[in-house]
């Protein structure tokens, strides 16, 4: 599994190298587009990283004014982040290229064998998943 991870990050690097954006931060911010907004520690669960490391990567994309950061209003102790409209057009001129980096990763298998494999991960990120009491969601 650690190979594969390895592949598809050096696919995703090769087609959306000229993003200057890591597979981490482009799952955050497709997430956040996909929810409007969400605090920090939901999205490390739904990526399965650590709060440390995933906020390390929000604050790239902050910095880069890809996303915007606050005080969550209902807890002060929790940052609710959201896409900017620049990091709205970045998902879109990413699209494609992402597009053809998942492609790439699944080249060598046929579609039913695509099916299956995609199925099995789902399968065993939503069991892992509903062990820590997270939400499930696979990026």
């Amino acid at each position: 599994m650690r190979r594969l991870h390895q592949i598809h990050v050096s696919l995703f690097s090769e087609r959306c190298g000229a993003f200057r954006i890591t597979p981490l931060q482009y799952s955050l911010l497709s997430l956040l587009a996909e929810r409007g907004e969400a605090d920090q520690t939901t999205l490390a669960n739904s990526v399965a990283l650590d709060r440390t490391t995933t906020t390390g990567a929000l604050k790239r994309l902050e910095a880069r004014g890809f996303i915007e950061r606050a005080v969550s209003p209902t807890d002060r102790r929790a940052q609710c982040c959201r896409p900017t409209q620049a990091g709205r057009d970045l998902l879109e001129r990413m699209e494609e290229a992402a597009r053809q980096a998942h492609d790439a990763t699944l080249e060598p298998l046929a579609g039913p064998e695509r099916e299956v494999l995609i199925r099995l991960m789902k399968k065993i990120t939503a069991a892992y998943q509903q062990r820590q009491g997270g939400d499930g969601v696979m990026t």
